[in-house]
């Protein structure tokens, strides 16, 4: 039975910003079952208290400050919004992931963090985008360095991958997922026409194989995300989630 399907609250940052409740109970309206925060510094007291109103779940939730500072309070955050899953949303240096020696480094630091996230019952995950993707490690079998880093990293260690970025990046989406098997925790869905710079359009309305990444990728939360949308966002929205739960229920 798929988990409840998730979106990013980074999709909705403005209209968070003028009306939290108002917006959350609209996401609540379109079926959602759960979101995923992106500001956990920020009232995530408050925040739990809205979402446990509107019987909305918390995925898991990005963790940028985490490579910036102490992790205490990052993860005292995430702790409060009832989830077990923290994630780093990038922070590397692009080179970081051009070869093997420098994959190293990200390895030991995630490692190192996801000690942190233990001692606070949290488990620590990495999220892609398309250049830990993009480039191939030559010693490794010409494999994307996302395939390279997972090995590196401790067992305990999951990952996101959100699956637009990855097919940026050179990816055949289905097939990564199918080798990175269990290690794969979470899966962002967008859709568009498989660019860098054009904003993203509904689930189901762009280039991606939505059906694939789903079979590839069973047991994963599924998170909606729009990094940009030239259209009516919250319209978008809910076109999403009604075509990734018709393809779950056909």
């Amino acid at each position: 039975m798929p988990r409840p399907l998730s979106v990013q609250l980074y999709s909705v940052r403005d209209q968070l910003a003028a009306d939290r409740a108002g917006t959350l109970g609209r996401l609540a309206e379109m079926g959602y079952g759960a979101v995923e925060a992106f500001d956990v510094t920020a009232d995530a007291k408050g925040l739990r208290r809205v979402l446990d109103d509107l019987g909305l779940t918390v995925s898991g939730a990005h963790v940028m400050p985490l490579l910036a500072g102490p992790p205490g309070p990052v993860l005292d955050g995430v702790a409060a919004l009832g989830t077990p899953l923290a994630i780093v949303p990038a922070g590397f240096p692009h080179e970081d992931f051009t070869s093997y020696e420098r994959l190293g480094r990200v390895a030991d630091r995630l490692n190192s963090l996801a000690r942190d996230a233990e001692r606070h019952g949290l488990r620590l995950g990495y999220h892609n985008h398309w250049w830990e993707i993009e480039p191939r490690i030559a010693s490794h079998g010409g494999r994307h360095a996302i395939e390279v880093l997972a090995e590196l990293l401790d067992p305990a260690v999951f990952l996101e991958i959100d699956t637009y970025w990855a097919a940026v990046g050179g990816a055949d989406v289905p097939a990564l997922l199918d080798r990175l098997g269990p290690r794969v925790e979470a899966v962002h869905l967008k859709d568009g026409p498989g660019t860098k710079d054009d904003p993203n359009v509904a689930v189901g309305g762009g280039t991606m194989p939505v059906p694939e990444i789903l079979a590839a990728a069973p047991t994963a939360w599924r998170v909606v995300e729009f990094d940009a949308c030239a259209g009516d966002l919250l319209g978008e929205l809910a076109a999403s989630r009604t075509y990734v739960s018709a393809l779950e229920t056909a």
